[in-house]
């Protein structure tokens, strides 16, 4: 099935709606949202801080919402939304999965594995591919992230210069 502009906004504006729930518990804010008939059966976002498990990708946790949905492993007439582009880990699920095709909104210059770094999603070594498409609301997608790393260079500095400035009036009252 295939989507429309503007359904195909809308579902990102829901993946991106994930990525700010991560962003208000302090986790990186990535959102992922599966879409089968028109239909969302699968919600993610980052919880690898909170859970300290390296796996609890927005992507992954979206995957098993959607397989519980549809009681089973694979999801082979789905579509997924992300806010990021995924990563080797993720990429791997998705194919494994059998996802038929994956919108991504920002690339990842450092993990994507869906067009930057390589696309193992479309090799044609794997026993499935999937179609990408990328750059989905890029811009809005890349400033959530942005506008989060910021805030946490902000605010690992203000930490240092606080720290800094207690250890010099330590030293005064010595």
């Amino acid at each position: 099935m295939d989507l429309s502009e503007k359904e195909k906004e809308y579902f990102m504006k829901e993946a991106i709606y994930e990525g700010i729930q991560a962003e208000r518990i302090g986790e990186v804010p990535i959102g992922c949202v599966i879409v089968l008939n028109g239909k969302i059966i699968g919600r993610g976002h980052n919880l690898r801080e909170h859970s300290q498990n390296a796996t609890m990708h927005a992507e992954l946790l979206a995957i098993q919402e959607a397989n519980a949905f549809v009681s089973s492993w694979r999801l082979p007439d789905a579509q997924m939304f992300v806010t990021l582009e995924p990563c080797p880990m993720c990429s791997g699920a998705i194919i494994n999965s059998r996802i038929r095709k994956v919108y991504y909104g920002a690339p990842d210059p450092k993990a994507g594995t869906a067009g930057t770094l390589m696309n193992l999603l479309t090799d044609k070594r794997f026993n499935h591919q999937v179609e990408v498409e990328k750059d989905l609301m890029k811009e809005q997608c890349a400033n959530l992230l942005k506008r989060f790393f910021k805030r946490i260079r902000k605010q690992k500095k203000l930490k240092k210069n606080q720290s800094k400035t207690s250890n010099s009036k330590k030293k005064r009252v010595s």
